[in-house]
């Protein structure tokens, strides 16, 4: 096997869909998480690739390593060049009704995909996974799913090349057919070695990982795909969801389908710091699409982690730590300008520029995107849900 799926005792971080941790609350230490799961860092070759064959200027999660790591992303592109299509799938696991920006970055990514490769995008709302992770009814799941979807449709996607979906909603028989060909691949021991599975977990945990790995093959949409099962799928997710992706990676070729390719990201950090972590149970811990103007200039304010010095004096005399400045990484997520990104760090690091000042002007890039979201949102309606949940055909995007 490529893909490594053992656990090692000797971990000092545990990375899966459902617990991100550095040992003493450190940092990810995203060259080690590389080398356990043995994908491949994304380098410039890739990125200028991306640039020639679509023709745009590369994305700005690209340009500055937001996604970083990727396995097989290069015969995607060698694809590509060769004139075959291909789709994209990704998805969101609806636990709660508003999303933080840090849960719109791979839909922002994949819309950019989407539009530079035009090609047809599957998205899944695992209502189902958090029904069973979470203290959540099956009715209340599915309600957060189509809320979920509406802010997802918000962040652009084109409607004659985007379906979603809800698995509570979506069963069809050539989906369940790819579920039961993935689970019996999949042992009981592989699926505790990839997962971490105990013995107090349900037995709804262990059977859903090939509930997320059938929107790889295409020949779970016949719908959209009219039986054109040799389609190649690239998956755009945080690296979080890599074990998901090993697995169904493993299995493909056996049942008969290709290898997914990915191209995963890194965490987007809380505003404590990148040793603490965003919770539905802290809202101050992030920023939602649903704060004012007034909560994000507090947040940014009060929580935003600075790596500015203790005075004013020793300030201007050293300068900020920029490796652990809050504003400064979310400014490297969202301030478009690269020039003007460049000049705040070289004058914040050197200390002409206060901290206040830095917050000031991500309050002002963040404030301006959050609200830019609420408009399109608030035009998204139980109709237009609908109509990106529609069962109907793409062929004419591979004709």
């Amino acid at each position: 096997m490529e893909e490594k799926d053992k656990p090692n005792e000797e971990d000092d971080q545990e990375v899966n869909p459902w617990k991100v941790s550095a040992k003493d609350g450190g940092k990810i230490d995203y060259d080690k998480l590389i080398d356990k799961f043995g994908c491949q860092r994304l380098d410039q070759s890739l990125i200028e690739r991306v640039k020639r064959l679509t023709g745009r200027p590369p994305h700005v999660f690209l340009r500055r390593g937001v996604f970083f790591a990727h396995r097989d992303f290069n015969e995607i592109l060698d694809a590509y060049e060769r004139g075959y299509k291909f789709y994209l799938y990704t998805g969101r696991g609806p636990s709660s009704e508003s999303l933080h920006l840090g849960h719109l970055i791979p839909f922002m990514f994949t819309k950019y995909l989407q539009d530079a490769f035009k090609v047809p995008l599957v998205i899944q709302l695992t209502d189902d996974e958090k029904c069973m992770w979470k203290d959540l009814s099956v009715e209340e799941s599915i309600r957060l799913a189509r809320e979920n979807a509406k802010d997802i449709i918000a962040c652009g996607f084109d409607i004659s090349k985007t379906f979603i979906f809800s698995d509570f909603n979506f069963m069809c028989p050539a989906f369940y057919k790819n579920i039961v060909r993935v689970a019996k691949c999949v042992t009981i021991n592989k699926a505790v070695g990839i997962f971490g599975f105990t013995g107090e977990d349900h037995i709804g945990k262990i059977s859903f990982p090939p509930v997320q790995a059938v929107p790889s093959f295409p020949s779970s949409f016949p719908h959209l795909f009219c039986h054109k099962d040799n389609l190649r799928c690239l998956i755009p997710c945080a690296i979080d969801q890599d074990p998901y992706f090993r697995m169904t990676r493993d299995v493909a070729p056996r049942i008969g389908h290709r290898k997914p390719s990915l191209i995963e990201s890194s965490f987007f950090p809380a505003l404590q710091g990148e040793n603490g972590k965003m919770s539905a149970s802290d809202p101050n811990s992030a920023i939602y699409v649903t704060d004012s103007a007034k909560d994000i200039r507090n947040k940014i304010n009060k929580y935003a982690f600075s790596g500015g010095q203790d005075s004013i004096e020793n300030h201007r005399k050293y300068g900020a730590n920029l490796e652990v400045d809050i504003p400064i990484k979310y400014l490297g997520f969202f301030l478009e300008d690269d020039a003007e990104l460049e000049h705040i760090r070289a004058e914040y690091g050197a200390g002409r520029m206060l901290t206040g000042e830095v917050k000031k002007r991500l309050i002002e890039v963040l404030t301006e995107l959050v609200e830019r979201h609420r408009v399109a949102r608030a035009a998204v309606t139980d109709e237009t849900v609908d109509a990106f949940m529609a069962i109907r055909s793409l062929p004419y995007m591979f004709d």
